[in-house]
């Protein structure tokens, strides 16, 4: 489970991976989630054959790229409940945030503009700059699909963790609009990782599956009304094909 570095970048993965934990503890995360972030990412950096020095930027950038919340030490972090529209574009900040201070722990231009770019979205609709489709460095792309997988399937303060399938179906519903198709087919091609393995069912804080009666509901639900004339048995889940799930999972929190 742990993450190796090369002899010359172990003193500063080392020091990423201690910054990494603190992030973590502030957002609130069960289990450790950037780390966790790095790894899936470089499995996926390594299935497109990316070369060792972009494999380092990506994990770098991975264990980095919430430092811009902690930085910033909002409250609404943590809170439980939906953001108001003053926080939402509050917390669009933290990538330009996440990218100063990555300069500032001595990272490097390349790792700087993934933490940046890490919420950009493959059909434009991200932040903070906009970027879209192959605009968007493949690095951000793949920090884009590993970040949102591992924040699906662990537990929130305001939520809890969605089970691998349901992460998995959330990012084939929303491929071409958050997330790189291609990047969505390699992720969904990964098997055997330790890192897939999703949180939901657990009580928080242990390892102990919680009781059937106890298991909070999906987080990933697409409720829509039925048409006219057609009848959907009640607390029936419908879901038109190729079109995402009428509330984001994050809109119940924060972002991850």
């Amino acid at each position: 489970m742990g993450i190796e570095f090369a002899e010359s970048d172990r003193g500063a993965g080392e020091a990423y991976l201690r910054l990494a934990a603190g992030v973590d503890e502030f957002e609130g995360y069960a289990h450790p989630h950037a780390a966790r972030v790095a790894r899936l990412a470089d499995a996926l950096a390594e299935h497109f054959r990316l070369s060792r020095a972009d494999r380092t930027s990506i994990v770098f950038a991975a264990l980095l790229h919430d430092i811009g919340e902690m930085t910033m030490q909002r409250d609404y972090i943590k809170r439980d409940g939906p953001l108001n529209e003053a926080e939402r574009l509050d917390l669009m900040r933290h990538p330009v945030i996440g990218e100063q201070e990555a300069a500032r722990s001595g990272a490097d231009r390349a790792v700087q503009l993934l933490v940046r770019w890490h919420h950009e979205w493959f059909g434009g609709g991200g932040y903070p700059d906009a970027l879209r489709g192959e605009q968007i460095p493949l690095g951000a792309r793949i920090l884009r699909v590993a970040d949102a997988y591992a924040a699906l399937t662990d537990t929130r303060p305001w939520r809890p963790a969605g089970t691998e399938a349901e992460a998995r179906k959330h990012l084939g519903l929303w491929a071409g609009i958050e997330f790189d198709p291609a990047v969505v087919l390699a992720f969904l091609s990964l098997e055997g990782l330790p890192e897939l393995r999703s949180f939901a069912g657990e009580r928080r804080g242990t390892d102990e599956p919680a009781a059937e009666s106890q298991e909070a509901p999906s987080i990933i639900r697409a409720q829509k009304a039925p048409a006219d004339g057609d009848a959907a048995a009640e607390g029936e889940e419908v879901v038109h094909a190729g079109e995402p799930p009428a509330q984001y999972p994050w809109d119940a929190g924060t972002p991850s």
